[in-house]
């Protein structure tokens, strides 16, 4: 763990397609008072552009969506549906809005900790959804802007083991019915049904 296994900025400042692909097997890390806990990324989504009808800057510039004309490699967090937080990483160079949502994760350390915030729940239900994984690692607005490319912020992502094509999915973005198409249809999540994470 450290500076060195971070991804660099500069990872992020691609093609948010490129970057959901290539997420799959890095690692989202998280110190929450005091404790690591940490996770295999199992599934994304991409989002590219005020084009992007299912992207949250179709509708432009604002007080949520300003983090996504940022630098790339920090955190979009947003509340959703009054209920739920959901993680996104930002990508390409400032003024271009796009991200990638972090979809799941498979658990790796702290596992414990992610049971009691999910309690009630099988382990297999932790973190296989958006908003389980940040209610799992206790993620919210506050994480919104913080620079996943550094511990520094509690939040990041390190390098892992990239998964080979054969081991991934691909598909339609889910939840997003009332986009038209093309965007509805666009193969734009990426997902792997490979155990990844190990106990912890």
């Amino acid at each position: 763990m450290g500076l060195s296994s971070c991804l660099p900025r500069s990872w992020y400042e691609r093609d948010p397609v490129v970057v959901a692909r290539e997420l799959l097997g890095m690692r989202l890390m998280r110190m929450l008072d005091g404790q690591l806990l940490s996770g295999v990324i199992s599934e994304t989504e991409a989002y590219r552009g005020e084009e992007d009808l299912a992207c949250h800057a179709r509708v432009g510039r604002t007080p949520r969506t300003a983090v996504m004309y940022g630098p790339a490699g920090i955190a979009y967090v947003y509340f959703t549906y009054g209920l739920h937080w959901c993680l996104n990483a930002v990508c390409l160079p400032p003024d271009y809005p796009a991200a990638v949502l972090i979809r799941a994760i498979e658990p790796l350390h702290g596992r414990e900790t992610m049971g009691l915030r999910r309690s009630g729940r099988m382990p297999s239900q932790w973190t296989n959804g958006p908003a389980k994984l940040t209610q799992a690692l206790g993620i919210d607005g506050r994480q919104n802007g913080v620079d996943l490319t550094s511990p520094a912020g509690g939040l990041w992502i390190e390098a892992g083991d990239p998964l080979p094509d054969e081991a991934v999915v691909i598909g339609p973005r889910v939840g997003i019915n009332n986009v038209p198409e093309p965007w509805r249809s666009m193969p734009w999540r990426f997902s792997t049904p490979l155990p990844l994470g190990e106990a912890g």
